[in-house]
């Protein structure tokens, strides 16, 4: 995936300032196909950066405060992949801890989470299943959008192929 980032130069001028490859991007060994890329976050309060200097190396966890935000790109392999014998989930768990800070820690054993964020995702490729408490699942396919209220849910891959999606977290606060 490329990324392409501006800025100003010193006179005010937009300007490319990096274009190349999401830097914080990971392909997980412990579930091949899982891909998960950062290219942009913003802190609560922040100002534009005119430099375009990148945010992503030094987040501590992709759970936005509020007002902040995360970009997130993922790619789901079908989850048939986790039911193959060699699939180690406390491997893929470690794993997720490391790459994911702050939202690994909300997820729960079956991949239902809840986070204190407004969620806009769209499906980019594929087909893939959002599971919501109650049991409710609404299948999307690309080009389909939806907007996560900060409710217990998880994303089924029921296909035979990988779906990717993008989202943009945006942390906020949760109603007592």
């Amino acid at each position: 995936m490329r990324r392409v980032v501006t800025g100003h130069d010193e006179h005010g001028r937009s300007v490319v300032v990096s274009d190349g490859p999401v830097p914080r991007s990971r392909e997980f060994t412990s579930l091949p196909g899982w891909v998960s890329r950062v290219p942009w976050a913003t802190e609560p309060g922040e100002r534009i950066d005119r430099t375009g200097e990148d945010p992503t190396a030094k987040l501590t966890s992709l759970l936005p405060a509020p007002g902040g935000t995360r970009f997130v790109v993922l790619t789901f392999p079908p989850d048939s992949a986790m039911a193959d014998p060699a699939f180690d989930p406390v491997a893929f768990d470690l794993e997720q801890r490391a790459d994911s800070p702050g939202i690994a820690d909300l997820m729960e054993p079956d991949g239902m989470h809840t986070t204190p964020t407004v969620d806009y995702g769209i499906v980019l490729r594929g087909e893939i299943v959002l599971e919501l408490d109650d049991g409710h699942r609404t299948r999307l396919s690309a080009g389909d959008v939806v907007i996560q209220n900060g409710t217990r849910h998880g994303w089924r891959n029921l296909s035979g192929q990988p779906v990717t999606m993008a989202f943009v977290l945006v942390g906020a606060e949760r109603e007592g």
